[in-house]
């Protein structure tokens, strides 16, 4: 087995690893090792595409079907060289 130290964990995180662990009964070694093995053993979640997302959200509502205005014709240019 390998051993890790961990430098520089803010007090109160400590704290907070030490009443979890006197909770369930173990060690603060023991129970950093229960919360790593529970973090790691789940998938991480693939990236997930905003506009599918958003499309997938609104499209129990029906969606709306607008206007597109038609494009007027490109004005001349103007001349600054007078």
């Amino acid at each position: 087995m390998a051993s890790m130290i961990i430098r520089n964990i803010d007090e109160q995180l400590k704290a907070q690893l030490r009443m979890r662990a006197a909770i369930h009964g173990r060690s603060m070694e023991d129970e950093a090792r229960d919360i790593l093995r529970a973090a790691l053993a789940t998938k991480p979640r693939e990236p997930r595409n905003l506009a599918k997302a958003i499309r997938t959200r609104i499209a129990p509502t029906g969606g709306v079907t607008l206007q597109i205005p038609s494009r007027e014709p490109i004005r001349e240019r103007v001349d600054f060289s007078e």
